[in-house]
């Protein structure tokens, strides 16, 4: 364990350090390679990592290369632009808007999707607005909490989603039958308690003449259109899919290809462009730092938790589905939420308590915001960010992470009971 726990805390430490411009998809295979030589992983243990996370992985490849394209489309700018419209020049409004429209993006292309697209494109239209400094952050605060707080409703809205879905055999009707109200009830949480600490920063009127028409962004309008009809027809094919047991990579990396292509016909994106845009180092990070924390499994961690939810599970279920969500809320502040969710899910295994199993995703998706690392969305969206000179530190985003989070998880794990 002690071998273990100092592989994974190294790696931890360089991935959120990044000395040097050190990626941390490249630190966390590094991460990888050490705990196979030094024998905390087998040859085997690979293999076994792979088949729990290659839906996920692949899922997400596919997410973000449609993503990619949409935005290069300007789908995204035109709903950012919609968004300010509706707001009639109301900053409260604007706000609200702006955390739905998070929202929505962060369900139907992931939480990394929302933070790697969504945030430049708000950044971009605060500073056209002229809004001053805290304003631009209490904006950008809210939608980096939303891109996860809101990834609960499909089973692509977040790789801890897919992973947890294919390790238990949930199909994709029966997981968003669940867990769509829980959905509703973080949206709407969200929106209460993130109002409630940055109301202050938030002004009363927007001067949103400043803002360009929306139509006018949109590089090809059939396009537009034809994306709409697109996206419907791809939500279809999950639920296809469900029948037929089809994994959801299928559809997700099928559908991101197929778009590309369509995108590529009209000529509005470059294809080679948007492969080389895609986070791979997001992919290289899930799949080392996975492997790293399966050392930790194997050194006795799943053990242990097993043993606590086995204590949680024969108590009410109120003590049981909470403590299961703040255990994994609090792992995945401290360790990622991607190795949390496979961690949990082993040890839940054999607990056969369903409600524990959604309160373990939940947990794995709202918790990593009460620190910088929790995620890789919120990893992606700092490093966005940075790359925008905003700089947030660690002490400025625990602080806020850890005042607005448990409130939050807290609602929302009640709606499973």
């Amino acid at each position: 364990m002690l071998l273990a726990s100092s592989i994974f805390l190294i790696t931890l430490i360089f991935v959120i350090w990044q000395p040097k411009g050190l990626q941390i998809g490249t630190t966390a295979v590094i991460g990888a390679i050490v705990a196979y030589i030094a024998g905390v992983v087998s040859y085997p243990d690979l293999f076994t990592v792979w088949d729990i996370v290659w839906d996920a992985t692949l899922a997400f490849i596919g997410i973000i290369i449609l993503s990619l394209v949409l935005d290069e489309i300007g789908f995204f700018e035109w709903g950012a632009l919609k968004m300010a419209k509706f707001s009639k020049g109301s900053g409260v409004k604007m706000f609200i808007y702006s955390i739905l429209l998070g929202a929505v993006v962060s369900a139907l292309f992931a939480n990394d999707g929302a933070a790697l697209i969504l945030t430049p494109i708000l950044l971009a239209k605060m500073r056209i607005l002229k809004l001053n400094v805290k304003t631009i952050l209490a904006f950008l605060l809210a939608g980096g909490f939303i891109a996860d707080s809101a990834s609960l409703p499909f089973v692509f809205s977040n790789l801890t989603n897919i992973v947890t879905a294919n390790y238990y055999n949930i199909g994709f009707s029966e997981y968003l039958s669940n867990m769509f109200l829980p959905f509703v009830v973080s949206v709407a949480m969200s929106i209460a308690v993130l109002y409630f600490f940055l109301r202050k920063d938030i002004p009363k009127t927007v001067d949103i003449d400043l803002l360009k028409p929306a139509d006018s962004v949109l590089k090809s309008k059939e396009l537009f259109y034809l994306a709409w009809g697109f996206l419907g027809l791809l939500l279809a094919g999950y639920f296809i899919g469900d029948h037929y047991n089809i994994p959801i990579s299928v559809f997700a990396l099928g559908g991101g290809i197929i778009f590309l292509l369509i995108a590529t016909a009209y000529k509005t994106v470059e294809p080679v462009k948007i492969i080389k845009d895609a986070p791979w180092q997001v992919v290289w990070f899930s799949l080392g730092l996975y492997i790293v924390v399966y050392g930790l499994k194997n050194a006795g961690l799943t053990d242990y938790l097993t043993t606590v939810l086995h204590s949680l599970n024969t108590q009410s279920d109120v003590v049981a589905i909470v403590g299961t969500g703040f255990i994994s809320a609090f792992l995945s502040a401290i360790m990622n939420n991607m190795p949390t969710i496979m961690v949990m899910d082993i040890a839940l295994k054999d607990i056969g308590n369903d409600a524990m199993v959604y309160a373990n995703i939940i947990g794995c998706n709202l918790g990593p915001k009460m620190t910088p690392f929790g995620s890789l969305a919120t990893l992606l969206w700092l490093h966005t960010l940075a790359q925008k000179d905003v700089k947030i530190s660690f002490w400025e985003y625990s602080k806020f992470g850890l005042m607005v989070t448990p409130p939050v998880l807290l609602v929302v794990l009640l709606t499973l009971v």
